[in-house]
């Protein structure tokens, strides 16, 4: 038995005033209740229980071990109970993980809502356009975007997914001209985002199938934010995620470019290191992106 196993086994030796009815309510045999607490004894150098044929009584070193072992295990039972009876409460420290643009384009919008809805929660986001170590920084979940996710020793849950479409400002289309079928891409000066799959290479999928092209952008950002205000200001033709080029493009600044013709949707997840079930305040959080996402 392991340490509070012996107490436990202890406690309810002296509660039930018989190592026989004790093993009857561990289930296991006096036998091997008398050996444990002979252990316990040896392993403490003193005698804890006299016994005779007829009666048990607790040694001075007994006493002290019971009140002491007693306290012990109602601590430990009390934190169990509090955990549990937390469980499912939305309270504590929750730390996001998300890119720059992703986190000031869809999760900083939903934050007062989330706040207002779980004022138990305490909130970091940290944004990051570099994949992160999720156990070395301490997150509960990190939102990443990605055609599918590596085998790895996290755990990946789709919240969504997002389109990519290519855009450039009606003023650089009309200095450079609109491309209208993909090979025409070639003509024109690519900005590329850096941590995209498609950095070199746009596959692109449209009415005659599917046309895979070689790029070498002249110019490359690691921020999707920051494309987006390249592209606005002229400087070429990119691809940007739907949550990042809406705005933009409702209001005129960005033009679709070959609108027929699609690059692969990658999926969103949301990626935990532990492979136990997300605990309330993440379930929640998630609960909100997802109906952002859906919006």
């Amino acid at each position: 038995m392991d340490k509070l196993s012996v107490m436990h086994a202890f406690r309810r030796i002296v509660e039930r005033g018989s190592f026989a009815r004790a093993a009857e309510d561990l289930g296991v045999s006096p036998a091997l209740l008398s050996r444990e607490i002979k252990l316990l004894e040896e392993s403490l150098g003193t005698t804890l229980l006299t016994r005779t044929t007829r009666a048990m009584s607790l040694t001075d070193a007994g006493r002290l071990y019971y009140d002491e072992a007693t306290g012990i295990l109602d601590a430990v039972a009390g934190v169990e109970t509090r955990i549990r009876d937390g469980a499912g409460a939305v309270r504590g420290h929750l730390k996001v993980n998300a890119s720059s643009s992703f986190g000031q384009t869809v999760i900083a919008p939903i934050l007062p809502a989330f706040l207002d809805a779980y004022p138990d929660v305490r909130l970091t986001l940290s944004m990051d356009d570099r994949v992160v170590d999720m156990v070395e920084g301490g997150f509960d979940v990190s939102i990443r975007i990605r055609p599918a996710m590596p085998d790895s020793a996290l755990v990946a849950r789709k919240v969504g997914t997002m389109r990519q479409r290519i855009f450039a400002a009606p003023a650089y289309l009309e200095r450079a001209g609109m491309p209208v079928v993909p090979q025409d891409i070639a003509r024109h000066r690519v900005i590329g985002f850096l941590l995209a799959d498609h950095l070199t290479s746009w596959a692109l999928t449209g009415p005659s199938g599917t046309v895979t092209m070689g790029l070498d952008p002249p110019v490359r950002v690691g921020n999707s934010l920051v494309l987006r205000d390249l592209l606005i200001a002229g400087q070429g033709i990119g691809t940007l995620p739907d949550f990042v080029s809406n705005e933009a493009e409702a209001r005129g600044a960005l033009v679709r470019v070959l609108p027929d013709w699609e690059l692969p949707a990658p999926e969103i997840f949301a990626v935990s290191a532990s492979r136990l079930g997300m605990d309330a305040k993440v379930t929640a959080f998630l609960d909100h992106l997802r109906a952002a996402l859906r919006s």
